[in-house]
């Protein structure tokens, strides 16, 4: 068997690790902070959502972009400063409108085969991380909104998703605490939520049972490719205080599952992988008093006018995020950005959003919002990364389609 050495131990890297060792490779994960999932697959919103494959490669999409412009809390903010990084993506996106339906099928296809593929690594690993099998519950406040809602429904049913429309009084069944106006709904009921970052770091450790080997604070600054192996350069990240001397690791196969990173690195690789940073906020709402935990959701959520969702996480917390920022590799914690996530919990459930916990993330997308999983130019070189929204929601499709391409082709 190959040894293959994978860069990055968010959601993507350490399931593929998982998916890699399973198959009996000797598996090293490289990772620049001090233990996984600390980026994107820290706090992101804890949906694992077929429901919300729906691509966003759609002309309505651009005229939000375009109309919110100038408004600092819009679900969508563009940062208008030229960036040919940017502009170049964006153009792509435009491009890949025509492919808006084909695209939103594939990806309910993987989300569901993830799903099944999450839970069943879940039971058999005995990973706790607060799971919730509730469903999603996708709540509309405007007539327009349903409507089109309706279409988007059709499309997601036509890639297997069971979902059905739900009135308003069915809405408060399914979740009593809700205390909006809406004109109805669409519930997802076989959907789930729960804690990424436990989930990974879960899995993290069931991997080191079979043998993968993770590296902490290191960073790649060179790799030397050839039609024998693979050489990278690895020196002290900016977290790791045991400093040592830069190292050189050799394998068989390099697997990129970097995030945001992947397009710096598939450039170093001779390879162009399209992925834009989008940064997304959560904040975490800590239940301490009584009350708030009997008034918040136990179902997920997902508000179309708002662009947020929601999830419980055990019995002390609820997440909830949203928006789209394309502000380049800004990590930023705006105020403004996370007032309409405190202004829509407190609208919509009778909680004290006060005692929250924000979080900005970067979403690694490619422009037509399908993830990249496939071999690179190099014979020896691989990519699963560019998950976008979805990272976690198709991870376990993901990494079993890329770890069985390694495998037929270095077992």
């Amino acid at each position: 068997m190959s040894h293959i050495l994978i860069i990055g131990a968010g959601i993507t890297g350490v399931t593929s690790a998982y998916m890699l060792a399973k198959l009996g490779h000797q598996v090293t994960v490289l990772e620049k902070h001090l233990c996984p999932a600390m980026e994107t697959s820290f706090a992101n919103g804890g949906q694992l959502s077929a429901c919300n494959a729906e691509v966003w490669n759609q002309i309505s999409t651009i005229k939000k972009g375009l109309k919110w412009i100038a408004k600092s809390d819009a679900p969508l903010l563009l940062n208008p400063s030229f960036s040919v990084h940017k502009y170049s993506w964006l153009y792509e996106f435009v491009s890949n409108i025509q492919h808006y339906q084909e695209n939103t099928i594939e990806t309910v296809k993987l989300a569901l085969d993830a799903r099944y593929r999450l839970f069943d690594i879940a039971e058999q690993e005995n990973i706790d991380f607060d799971l919730e099998k509730r469903g999603i519950l996708h709540i509309f406040h405007d007539d327009h909104d349903y409507a089109v809602a309706n279409q988007v429904n059709q499309l997601l049913l036509k890639g297997g998703l069971e979902r059905f429309a739900v009135t308003p009084d069915e809405m408060i069944n399914i979740e009593p605490s809700l205390k909006g106006e809406y004109v109805g709904g669409f519930y997802t009921p076989d959907d789930a939520t729960g804690d990424i970052f436990k989930f990974t770091n879960g899995l993290a450790k069931a991997c080191e049972k079979y043998g993968v080997n993770f590296q902490f604070g290191v960073e790649v600054t060179d790799i030397k490719l050839s039609e024998k192996n693979v050489e990278l350069k690895l020196v002290p990240s900016e977290e790791n205080v045991h400093h040592f001397q830069p190292q050189h690791l050799q394998a068989d196969v390099l697997l990129v599952c970097g995030g945001v990173s992947s397009y710096q690195l598939a450039h170093q690789l001779g390879d162009r992988v399209n992925i834009y940073p989008v940064k997304g906020y959560s904040i975490t709402v800590h239940l301490e008093a009584e009350q708030f935990k009997a008034n918040a959701p136990w179902v997920s959520l997902l508000d179309e006018r708002a662009k947020i969702v929601s999830s419980r996480l055990g019995e002390n917390r609820l997440r909830v995020a949203g928006t789209a920022e394309f502000n380049g590799y800004n990590r930023d914690i705006r105020a403004d950005r996370i007032s309409p996530l405190l202004q829509w919990t407190r609208e919509n459930f009778d909680l004290d959003a006060c005692n929250a916990v924000p979080w900005s993330g970067l979403r690694p997308m490619t422009p037509n919002m399908m993830p990249k999983v496939e071999q690179g130019k190099h014979s020896r070189v691989f990519y699963n990364t560019g998950h976008g929204h979805l990272g976690w929601t198709l991870s376990a499709a993901t990494a079993e389609i890329i770890s069985h391409k390694i495998h037929q082709a270095y077992a």
